[in-house]
């Protein structure tokens, strides 16, 4: 099994906040301070004016080629977003793997994850691919994201024990638990799955830096789908919190859900090294009962 550090970092800002010389001091101080696992996407960063996609996974590459220890390294990413390989039948599978493995320039994928289920093409295809790349050594595990909770089980009901998804990546902070808790968590438990959660601070939000004021900047967007009652008041609840442990709300919020069940590594994403400490620090913070109680009961429902 893969041995992660309970931090994964998040490089969707690889090549479009992140310069690359920013992405690699980030990856840099992240393996220093003991850090082992980076999560990206063939999709990332397609989104930003002038990408096409794998801009993270280049950079991630042309980081391993200045020295890095691949084998200490846990590198996850995705297939089934990217402009031009959408969905997950068996040749968009293989085709995106060969493209990724070329980007990030190492000859096999730690875990791969299907980025999002696609219902146009049967489960048993897609399983069929990524069983090849398993059999081929150019994947270790897989892992599932944004896939349905029917989706999921036939997944796991069809697919050979050496390809079984061992990972689910979903939607989950603070602020955004109800679909989880009550659709995945119990499929996560019945199946082993370690959970890694994206979003793990709501795009900013649970930094505490948008509290009373506007929303501005290229995650203004993002942020603007939290807001709703109940928020405000489980963020207020995690400066507070985090105030008493002489912390960034952002370590609180990392500590939060590692304390949840079935969660393994956060993911979060550092745009700049100095954004990295309070990430780090949410490690090894370990809230009393009675602020997990406080924060479950501000969030309930969210």
């Amino acid at each position: 099994m893969l041995d992660v550090y309970p931090l994964c970092l998040g490089t969707n800002t690889f090549g479009w906040t992140s310069t690359p010389n920013e992405s690699f001091a980030v990856l840099d101080e992240y393996v220093e301070a003991g850090g082992n696992f980076i999560d990206s996407a063939d999709s990332y960063s397609a989104w930003a004016s002038g990408n096409s996609g794998g801009e993270s996974e280049l950079i991630i590459g042309q980081w391993l080629a200045k020295g890095a220890d691949r084998s200490n390294i846990v590198i996850a990413t995705k297939v089934g977003k990217a402009p031009g390989r959408t969905g997950l039948s068996a040749g968009t599978i293989k085709g995106a793997a060969e493209d990724s493995l070329r980007r990030l320039g190492t000859d096999y994928i730690d875990l791969y994850y299907a980025h999002a289920e696609d219902l146009e093409v049967p489960v048993e295809e897609s399983v069929a691919a990524f069983t090849e790349l398993v059999d081929e050594g150019k994947i270790r595990y897989v892992g599932l994201s944004n896939h349905s909770p029917e989706r999921i089980r036939q997944w796991m009901e069809i697919a050979p024990a050496k390809a079984k998804p061992v990972a689910l990546q979903p939607h989950y902070n603070l602020v955004c638990r109800q679909d989880f808790e009550e659709k995945l968590l119990p499929l996560a438990k019945e199946y082993d799955l370690a959970v890694m959660p994206y979003f793990s601070l709501a795009a900013g939000l649970l930094t505490g830096k948008y509290q009373g004021k506007g929303l501005e900047g290229e995650r203004a967007g993002m942020v603007g789908a939290y807001q709703g009652n109940g928020v405000a008041k489980s963020v207020d609840a995690l400066i507070e919190i985090a105030h008493s442990h002489n912390v960034e709300p952002a370590a609180i919020a990392i500590a939060w859900l590692l304390a949840q069940d079935t969660v393994t590594a956060p993911i979060a994403s550092a745009r700049v090294p100095s954004q990295l400490p309070p990430l780090l620090e949410g490690v090894t913070i370990v809230l009393s009962p009675e602020e997990n109680t406080r924060l479950d009961e501000v969030s309930r429902g969210l």
